[in-house]
């Protein structure tokens, strides 16, 4: 969640109920990090319950998705990660999910074909394909370290730009979530960023100031144009939450739309530096 000015959001945005789920939340992903299978069990948790509030939101805009598709295929995804398996399958596995939704749609015979194929196919590119990059992360050497970044990455721009937007956000950035501001988008970015140069340069990781700049800046830009793309999502449903199953944060979709889009990006900046493969 990007920011919003204090006279803007009304309530408290820290109230105790939501500091007390946010930290349960941490300690329960951090500590399932350490073991590969377990943290593949929470992803797909978080997938599965992400993908059902995704449903939800495209029946609001008339569609009712092949949801059997969605949590098969997305699982798909996310096993096949963690197998090291998808580069060898993931061109069949979009061509069977794109099949797959079609046959779904006509074969239940409820109209909106298009509608309902498409957004089946969307869900799992959104949820499941860029969820699996956190996998992928983890699947790598030293990957436990490198979730615990990306993961710091994201909460920090979440923080920090909420903290600064209260603080003095006045400039609203975007009529999208108006209540979110130029401010503490800026803030949670350079903030997020020093925190991931600090981090990059732990033993455990080992990056130059540079590279932990670029990471922490390619991660921070990403997890907050993920918040955007969910609220837009939210927006033209015409709902305030994706959902209610987090308590004080609304629903799993609000609580990680910035990890969506922040694993793909960390994963990117890790390439983009060269550690891919070497960490």
């Amino acid at each position: 969640m990007i920011s919003a000015p204090a006279s803007a959001t009304g309530a408290a945005p820290l109230s105790p109920r939501r500091v007390v789920v946010g930290v349960l939340l941490a300690v329960v992903g951090i500590g399932s990090v350490y073991w590969p299978l377990s943290w593949l069990a929470i992803t797909l948790a978080v997938a599965a319950f992400s993908l059902w509030e995704f449903a939800q939101l495209a029946e609001k805009k008339g569609a009712v998705l092949e949801f059997s598709v969605l949590l098969v295929a997305s699982t798909l995804y996310l096993g096949l990660t963690y197998l090291g398996r998808i580069r060898e399958f993931e061109g069949t596995l979009l061509s069977v999910t794109v099949v797959g939704a079609l046959l779904s749609a006509t074969i239940r015979g409820k109209g909106k074909y298009f509608a309902r194929s498409g957004y089946t196919v969307l869900g799992v590119m959104y949820i499941g394909k860029l969820l699996s990059y956190w996998v992928a992360i983890r699947m790598m050497p030293n990957g436990a370290a490198l979730v615990i970044d990306a993961i710091v990455i994201v909460a920090m721009t979440d923080i920090a730009a909420m903290l600064v937007g209260i603080t003095v956000g006045r400039t609203p950035l975007t009529p999208i979530s108006p209540k979110k501001t130029v401010e503490g988008a800026l803030g949670g970015l350079l903030i997020a960023t020093g925190a991931s140069i600090a981090a990059g340069m732990l033993p455990q990781l080992g990056f130059p100031w540079w590279e932990g700049a670029l990471i922490g800046l390619v991660t921070s830009f990403a997890a907050q144009c993920g918040d955007l793309v969910e609220s837009a999502l939210k927006r033209d449903a015409h709902v305030k939450d994706a959902g209610s199953l987090v308590s004080g944060h609304g629903g799993f979709l609000d609580r990680f739309d910035s990890f969506i889009f922040g694993g793909i990006a960390f994963y990117f900046a890790l390439w983009l530096v060269h550690a891919v493969g070497s960490h």
